[in-house]
């Protein structure tokens, strides 16, 4: 009898197990394409919150970026740029649902030199893109 009932427990532990996937916990990404002159990347999420920064070498005093989440159904996506000294030359957000899904231009000048380049997603759900390259 014990036997039988430590084998019942130990199939319903796997299967308890191999029902709870992943797949279904909050998660959010971000993939670096290219990083030479010009920095572009993608985002993805399924509900999850992240922040990364990443060091980038702009020769220029401004940006011109480039970012959407066209295909995000919830959540946001917040691009920051510092400059060489720190600053923050552009800090700008798109919340899916809410107001346009892409957005670009001219950050304000900045020291040239290594920037960081700075990616926030809090509670993102779907897919966007960014591109950042040397201004004028």
């Amino acid at each position: 009898m014990k036997f039988v009932f430590k084998t019942l427990m130990i199939a319903f532990i796997s299967l308890a197990t191999i029902g709870c996937s992943k797949d279904d916990e909050p998660m959010a990404k971000v993939n670096i394409t290219a990083q030479n002159t010009d920095f572009d990347g993608d985002v993805t999420g399924q509900g999850g919150s992240l922040n990364k920064s990443y060091t980038w070498n702009n020769p220029l005093a401004t940006v011109d970026y480039n970012m959407d989440i066209t295909a995000a159904s919830n959540g946001s996506f917040q691009l920051i740029l510092q400059d060489a000294d720190g600053a923050v030359v552009l800090d700008r957000t798109i919340v899916a649902g809410q107001g346009e899904d892409s957005r670009s231009g001219v950050s304000q000048a900045g020291v040239p030199g290594e920037w960081t380049v700075k990616i926030v997603l809090n509670n993102f759900k779907g897919d966007g893109s960014f591109s950042i390259s040397p201004g004028n």
